[in-house]
């Protein structure tokens, strides 16, 4: 835990408000399956922080943790103002669009002393240009997570098997705009982040062409389908593919040759939060050792920190675990192209959430409910018709 004596002086502010303000809570809205939980063994993380600020801090503090699927889900909910947070950990285009939309606050990196473990590489980028919004959490890419048992190998390598009609029913998609035309966008060898209006067009119809092949739309639904065999191919992230892998090792991942989206998720703090110093704190906390280390091997995710990238036990362990580890995580020369999301002009992003709308509600419903229900409405009308028909007979008579 070395640096995190040197926040103690930071939060002796928060220890002399009086007993009636000594318990306090953290709010972290964190992505499902994105943290070390305590499960199987493993570091809770949360619990850690817990007892390093009772006895280090001498503060009673919980941790409240709760989980979003997307960018989107998280952005839209902290837009409403429905909830306080105090920890987010968004995408770099969704830091982007915060920091213009004034969504995030300014960090004291007085509080944040272990930042300098982040790797250089991953300071300066441009969704923070300055460094002043975000501290790197994880980085990674996106690839395709194939059975082999269910998928011919000479259908891999491109973004096409997902097109691929061998695999109707089989085939799963993102559930959110952005990753789901990315998929599109890049099997075409275009830019993600163009706002020529037609890549974009062309994406939508190539989506609605997948559309008949797609089993479901997911985000975290995927882990279980993937796992049990219930679905032959998906995107997904990388590191989600070795997780998927320990439970079923049928499992096989590639970087598709057209190219794919590279990513860095960060810790912000939103402008709602109701405790900013325990939140740097905790930021702080999640860059040490002990602690970056246990979630960078239970999340399985890149790592942009220098104190687990170059920690000979997290080399060892994860390659143990899975001896295409490192590989995957850290790939060098890959020979394909790469590309950060970057936050859509507002009359793009609205034209893709337009497609996307459409694209969702086209052809929702399957064709067996329209014919059950015009079978249904014809039934009722006989019904009706039949007692029309006797009612007129008894009047006559």
């Amino acid at each position: 835990m070395r640096k995190l004596i040197f926040v103690v002086v930071a939060v002796l502010m928060l220890c002399s408000c009086g007993e009636a303000e000594k318990s306090l809570t953290l709010n972290v809205y964190n992505w499902g399956e994105y943290i070390s939980d305590g499960s199987e063994g493993t570091v809770n993380v949360n619990e850690e922080f817990e007892k390093y600020c009772a006895e280090e801090l001498d503060k009673e503090v919980r941790v409240n943790y709760t989980t979003y699927a997307s960018n989107e889900d998280m952005y839209n909910k902290i837009k409403s103002g429905s909830a306080s947070y105090d920890v987010i950990i968004p995408s770099d285009y969704m830091i982007e669009k915060m920091i213009a939309e004034d969504m995030l606050l300014k960090l004291d990196f007085n509080n944040i002393p272990n930042y300098e473990y982040v790797n250089e590489n991953y300071k300066d980028l441009f969704f923070d240009p300055e460094n002043a919004y975000s501290v790197p959490y994880t980085y990674g890419m996106v690839g395709i997570i194939y059975n082999e048992e269910m998928v011919d190998e000479e259908d891999t390598g491109s973004w096409e098997l997902l097109w691929n009609e061998k695999y109707k029913g089989q085939i799963l998609q993102f559930n959110n705009p952005r990753d789901a035309f990315g998929t599109a966008i890049y099997s075409e060898g275009q830019d993600v982040n163009t706002t020529d209006t037609t890549v974009w067009k062309n994406a939508a119809e190539k989506l609605k062409t997948q559309k008949p092949l797609v089993q479901s739309y997911v985000m975290d639904e995927i882990f279980n389908k993937m796992k049990n065999g219930s679905a032959a191919a998906a995107p997904y992230y990388a590191g989600d593919y070795l997780t998927m892998h320990d439970s079923n090792e049928s499992l096989r991942f590639y970087f598709p040759k057209e190219g794919t989206n590279v990513f860095v998720d960060s810790m912000c703090i939103p402008a709602c939060a109701r405790n900013k110093e325990l939140a740097e704190i905790y930021i702080n906390f999640m860059l040490s050792d002990d602690i970056a280390i246990a979630n960078a091997e239970y999340i399985a995710y890149s790592s942009p920190l220098d104190n687990v990238r170059e920690n000979e036990t997290y080399i060892a362990d994860m390659t143990d675990w899975n001896e295409e580890v490192m590989e995957i995580l850290y790939p060098e020369n890959l020979g394909i192209k790469t590309q950060y999301f970057e936050n859509l002009e507002p009359e793009t992003l609205k034209l893709q959430n337009g497609l996307w709308e459409s694209l969702k509600i086209e052809n929702s419903v399957e064709p067996w409910v329209y014919i059950t229900s015009l079978g249904i409405v014809l039934l009722l009308a006989a019904i009706m018709l039949y007692n029309y028909i006797v009612k007129k007979i008894r009047d006559n008579y």
